[in-house]
Order: structure tokens, then C-alpha cells, then sequence
């Protein structure tokens, strides 16, 4: 056998929104670390100078970009000077996204609607116009951020679980609409994983440990590498046959 599969990334341009810290932070670096070079995109441009240091000390180039996703005006300029700057768009991972706490009785018109907004209608709009420069190409790789949330009841967090189902399902049917253009699209779905996100309901021991028995398999909270590696290999050219899929990363939660 003379064709092994290969994980590099050497000439490709990754577009990670999101960036600035937890799993952005990680994913931005991991591609780097495969060789690509990696355009950051921030809700505030002014942050994000130590992770571009960080990815040029790896001899990587990167470009800091002002994308609040919620901002269809800045996701289509930060889509577009990504692809100017570089003279390509190789790689979108939607990183970007949050969610609201609170009994389903207690959810407001406006925490839905932005909760919607920035997991899954910034997902759809950022996917779309990277795939018009893709097609371009004639390839690429989308890879959304979903969560185990779109896969299991958590309580309080009805809102960010539809939506997070919603990402998935979004995944499978423009898996299915551009590959022809030889775009492949996957999501990852991470169980809870240490960032500043999680800090606070991880630091109640109670919480803590509760979510440490569901993850069934390994007992462990993930760290943001975890989630990293498979971005990595769904972006590599080892991936080239997968897509429509999310890639569960729960330690075992799901297969219980």
C-alpha cells in the first residue's frame, strides 16, 4: 500500500470563527499546528493579537477579522477578506455559538431568538458564503459546531439543545446540496469540555460530579484538544469521504 492517508494541511486556508478563546483558541493552533494558515474570526477585532502570535510562532500566517455572527454584513466581509487576503478559503469551521439557562416556561422571545441566532441561523449564513468561494475552487470543508446537546435532553437548556439539533440536521442536508461541488460538511459534538464557557457550572462540585458519571465511557471532562484533533481530521484530506456526519465527542455520554 503506497497511499496512507494524510492529515496535513500545508497550503490550505482555515477561517475559524469564534476564535478568541476555548475551543475557537484550540482549534485555531491545531490548524496551525497542521500547517494551515488560519484566518481568526472575533467579534471584537482588537482581541485575538496573542493567538496570532501564537500561530505565526508556529510559521503560520494569520488574519484577525471583525465577525459578530449575528452580523450577517460582517460574516459575508469577513467570508470575502478571508478568501482576498489569502486567495483562497479552504476550511469554515462555525465555532461560534452560546445558549440561555432556564425552565422552558421561563424562556423569552428574545433569549429563543438569539439563541437561534447566533447557533444555528450564523452557522446556515457563514456556511453559505463560504461555499460560493468554495464552489469557486471547486472544493472545500465546512465543519459546524453542534453539541451532545442536540443529542440528549438537558434540563434548562431546551432552547440551545433544538438549536443545537438543528446545526446537525443543517450538516446532513448541505452535506447533501454541495457535494457535487466536492464541499464536504461535518459537525463535532462535544460533551462538556473545560473553557471559560463551562468554568462556572463546572466549579459546583455537585454539577461536576454528576457530569463526570454520565460521560459512561472515560469519567473525565474533555479538554478543548479533545475537540481540536477531530476538527483537524475532518479538515484533512483523510476525511475525504466523510460528510453529512456529526461526530459525537462525549466520552461514552450517548452510548449509555
Amino acid at each position: 500500500m503506497n497511499d496512507f492517508p494524510s492529515f496535513s494541511l500545508a497550503g490550505q486556508v482555515a477561517l475559524v470563527t469564534g476564535a478568541a478563546r476555548g475551543l475557537g483558541h484550540a482549534i485555531a493552533l491545531a490548524l496551525a499546528n497542521a500547517r494551515a494558515n488560519v484566518a481568526l474570526g472575533l467579534r471584537d477585532v482588537n482581541t485575538g493579537s496573542d493567538l496570532a502570535r501564537e500561530i505565526e510562532a508556529l510559521g503560520r500566517k494569520a488574519l484577525r477579522l471583525q465577525m459578530d455572527v449575528t452580523n450577517l454584513a460582517q460574516v459575508s466581509r469577513a467570508v470575502a477578506d478571508t478568501a482576498q487576503h489569502f486567495g483562497r478559503l479552504d476550511v469554515l469551521v462555525n465555532n461560534a455559538g452560546n445558549g440561555i439557562s432556564g425552565l422552558a416556561l421561563d424562556v423569552t422571545e428574545q433569549e429563543f431568538d438569539e439563541t437561534v441566532a447566533l447557533n444555528l441561523k450564523a452557522t446556515f449564513f457563514a456556511s453559505q458564503a463560504a461555499a460560493r468561494v468554495m464552489m469557486q475552487q471547486n472544493g472545500g470543508r465546512i465543519i459546524n459546531m453542534s453539541s451532545q446537546a442536540g443529542f440528549v435532553a438537558l434540563p434548562t437548556e431546551s432552547v440551545y439543545c433544538a438549536s443545537k439539533a438543528g446545526v446537525s440536521h443543517l450538516t446532513k442536508c448541505l452535506a447533501v446540496e454541495w457535494g457535487p461541488h466536492n464541499i464536504t460538511v461535518n459537525a463535532v459534538a462535544p460533551t462538556f469540555i473545560a473553557t471559560p464557557g463551562t468554568d462556572e457550572a463546572l466549579s459546583d462540585p455537585a454539577f461536576r460530579a454528576d457530569v463526570i458519571e454520565r460521560i459512561a465511557a472515560l469519567h473525565r471532562i474533555g479538554k478543548p484538544v479533545d475537540v481540536a484533533g477531530a476538527v483537524v481530521f475532518l479538515a484533512s484530506p483523510a476525511a475525504a469521504l466523510i460528510t453529512g456526519h456529526t461526530i459525537l465527542i462525549d466520552g461514552g455520554w450517548t452510548a449509555r
